[in-house]
């Protein structure tokens, strides 16, 4: 869709970018009081990406919010990318979604077919995912922002966490990084059309085919790498689950051009404030550059699924992603707890 409208002009900060740091967060629901359930089996403790509630003894309820201000201009394409980006938590757990809500902040200076194809595009992606927008909220802010409140349902069973991993497992990387980067510099038009286009659909691509080859396995644990980036969400994953994970550099799949960009400091504020919370938790083994490193931080919005699987069955569900997520790539191991949560490995 050709559009005039400059939504990304009329936000502080964009996409997953915006999140706040983990760390911040951790200090922010520090000694609140609670109240537990038995059936609350996923919360808020091990930072996972979304809630889980058994309603039975075949039925778990998994619950998700997500929105963020505009990575794109085009509205029909910001409305894509967030709702993707919400419901690829439900896929990061292993669940099916099914029910959303809206949510949207508009500005005064947003014009009204601009906030219709917004809509029109979560409506769209919402779709294709086999999910209902059933109703939402709308206000007027100072920050354009757009997402959705997303209900998923597995089998209890069948939930995968963030906090599963075990040592022996292989590490599977499903969507190539440097997203944050690329987006930042396509600000100061330095990025060719051809490549931002690649980058858009990358970031509209929902993590479906991922989540639906990885429940055929016993995968161990899963989280999607978006506002965090992958040493943020790895760091949380090694954590949470007590183990260390070791990242071999030379394997991760990321756009070759965020290295140029990253070396010319084309680096988002969200890759320094993930640097703040994981690097003093990560031993570096090789040689590895500044740059390299930016993009291990770099914010990424709407990114692919990061899974713990056992070795015995790496080379399998590596084989039946590579048809449906071409891109998707053994990127490291975990193993006993060690000194630093993340191992950062080779030279490169």
């Amino acid at each position: 869709m050709e559009t005039e409208a400059r939504l990304t002009r009329l936000a502080s900060c964009a996409g997953c970018g915006a999140k706040v740091g983990a760390g911040t967060l951790a200090k922010l629901l520090e000694d609140f009081k609670t109240r537990t359930d038995p059936r609350l089996i996923v919360g808020f403790e091990k930072s996972d990406d979304a809630c889980v509630y058994v309603v039975n003894d075949d039925t778990a309820l998994i619950q998700t919010v997500d929105f963020f201000p505009p990575i794109v201009d085009d509205p029909f394409l910001f409305g894509q990318i967030a709702a993707a980006n919400a419901i690829s938590d439900i896929y990061a757990m292993g669940g099916e979604p099914r029910l959303a809500l809206n949510l949207l902040c508009v500005t005064e200076q947003m014009e009204e077919a601009w906030i219709r194809e917004i809509l029109r595009g979560g409506y769209d992606k919402a779709y294709e995912a086999g999910v209902i927008i059933s109703g939402g909220h709308t206000i007027r802010g100072s920050d354009p922002l757009y997402g959705l409140a997303v209900t998923g349902f597995s089998a209890p069973d069948q939930i995968k966490k963030n906090a599963g991993a075990k040592p022996g497992d292989v590490l599977i990387l499903t969507k190539p990084l440097g997203v944050g980067i690329l987006t930042t510099a396509a600000k100061a038009e330095l990025v060719p059309d051809q490549l931002m286009e690649k980058i858009y659909h990358q970031m509209a691509t929902l993590n479906k085919a991922a989540c639906s080859v990885m429940k055929k396995y016993d995968v161990h644990s899963c989280t999607d790498v978006t506002g965090f980036g992958l040493m943020g969400h790895s760091c949380e994953m090694a954590q949470g689950s007590g183990c260390t994970l070791h990242l071999q550099v030379d394997q991760i799949p990321y756009h070759k051009e965020a290295l140029e960009f990253a070396d010319m400091g084309f680096v988002p504020a969200g890759a320094y404030r993930n640097r703040d919370f994981a690097e003093k938790n990560t031993r570096v083994s090789g040689t590895i550059p500044r740059p390299v490193q930016d993009i291990l931080y770099d914010p990424q919005t709407s990114g692919g699924l990061l899974m713990a699987v056992p070795e015995k069955e790496a080379a399998a569900i590596q084989n039946e992603l590579s048809a449906e997520v071409p891109c998707a790539h053994i990127i490291g191991y975990a193993t006993e707890k060690e000194e630093y949560a993340l191992v950062l490995e080779g030279d490169v």
